[in-house]
């Protein structure tokens, strides 16, 4: 047999955590990536080599049958180097067990010299493209806007305060959701610009660090800035379709949408970084993610300012705080270290895990005190339903406040604004 080239001797050799940041990184990794160990051990994470595309689309299924099969998970697939440019690659993923216990993974990678990268690179789905759409616009928050819009409208018709126009309607959600669109992909684009992301190494079940949509190469810098302020502008010209719908008073409809687009920029925008200024952030989360949101639809809708509107959005303004103060939980750590000082940052988990306690019982006895004064009748005390469902989690933040266990509570909380939203209109509705 012939000696063996330079290249199939190179077999890089690289160990990550549960979290995918790498713990050891050989000289044959160096040479294949080209980074330093010092650059990536415990500051980097093994998904910085693979194309964002399948990250999304492949690797968890890698890693799962790697978990299933001792003898690990092999295939061909492309990687990328420290310059950018690509290589087809051999590579075998296995678990690491220590003592019993499921700790990490080792990877194992050889180049393909006389491949082209375009012949590894793994098959992308539609579901996979739909998937990086929604990192990128982080979809599944939107339900904190959904639910307010739609449980103010039933709300003002249970009240006898709107004659339903489905066009206005329609006007209202596609601009409440563009609003908060932007929100979600400015706020992204500002945490990477300030470092705040690529400070964070807690992958943590992809509910910490924003959307990494960057990260991952999904999409640029310059293309995120711009894809928000195209969902601000959107918002403005549902705006203006609303306008039209109103009487003498529609221009007033412009403070609700200054204040929606004021805060989607500077929440996390400079010179203001709303969100670093202790307890400003969360009060504007819970304010534009509730009362002003519940009184802004019911004005676009009857051009009538009304604060028992303001008072109704209470609850559920409170319920968005704590998706928000949840997911602050695993970003706490980089988010010190870049100056991002919330409130979670300033309490300290220990004493922010009972902060949450205090917000869910905020929330639900926000709902008993509108039905004590007749802003809600009997039937909306339908959502107290969810009231179980939040103290579970309240314990689970409680017991788990530093743990990856914390991760259902994440989820956990956007269901318990759901359902109790989705409770609340259904009691409105309905009986």
């Amino acid at each position: 047999m012939g000696e063996l080239s330079e290249a199939d001797k190179i077999v890089s050799v690289i160990t990550c955590d549960l979290e995918g940041r790498i713990e050891t990184f050989n000289k044959n990794a160096e040479k294949l990536f080209g980074y330093s160990s010092d650059e990536v051990i415990g500051k980097k994470r093994v998904s910085l080599f693979s194309p964002g595309m399948v990250v999304l689309g492949h690797v968890a299924n890698w890693l799962k049958e790697a978990r299933q099969n001792k003898e690990g998970h092999s295939t061909e697939t492309t990687f990328i180097r420290k310059d950018g440019t690509q290589f087809a690659a051999r590579f075998k993923v296995t678990a690491t067990i220590i003592k019993g216990e499921h700790v990490g993974y080792c990877g194992r990678t050889k180049e393909l010299v006389d491949v082209s990268p375009d012949e590894t690179m793994p098959e992308i789905s539609l579901l996979t493209r739909f998937i990086s759409v929604v990192a990128i616009t982080r979809l599944p928050f939107l339900s904190a806007t959904w639910i307010p819009i739609i449980a103010s409208l039933v709300w003002g018709i249970n009240q006898n305060l709107i004659n339903m126009d489905w066009n206005t309607f329609i006007f209202i959600f596609l601009g409440g959701s563009f609003l908060h669109l932007a929100a979600n992909t400015y706020n992204d684009y500002f945490d990477w610009i300030s470092g705040t992301d690529q400070i964070n190494n807690d992958y943590f079940l992809q509910l910490s660090g924003g959307s990494r949509a960057i990260e991952l190469g999904l999409i640029s810098e310059k293309q995120l800035f711009r894809l928000a302020t195209i969902f601000l502008a959107l918002s403005g010209i549902m705006g203006i379709c609303i306008m039209a719908t109103l009487g003498d008073n529609k221009f007033e409809l412009f403070y609700y949408g200054l204040a929606g687009a004021f805060s989607a920029y500077f929440y996390t925008g400079y010179p203001l970084r709303l969100v670093a200024r202790k307890g400003i952030g969360e009060l504007l989360i819970g304010l534009n993610y509730g009362p002003l949101m519940t009184m802004g639809t019911v004005f676009a809708m009857t051009g009538v300012h009304n604060w028992d509107a303001f008072l109704f959005g209470i609850p559920l303004g409170i319920l968005t705080t704590a998706i928000l103060w949840i997911n602050q939980f695993p970003d706490s750590e980089s988010d010190q270290i870049a100056g991002k000082h919330h409130l979670v940052v300033v309490l300290g988990l220990e004493k922010a895990s009972w902060g949450y306690l205090i917000l869910m019982i905020s929330a639900f006895s926000s709902i008993y005190l509108l039905n004590m004064y007749d802003i809600i009748p009997e039937s909306g005390l339908l959502s107290m339903l969810a009231l179980p469902l939040a103290l579970y989690f309240s314990y689970v933040v409680i017991t788990s406040y530093n743990a990856r266990e914390l991760a259902i509570a994440n989820w956990g909380t956007i269901g318990i604004h759901s359902v109790t939203g989705i409770l609340m209109i259904l009691g409105l509705e309905y009986m």
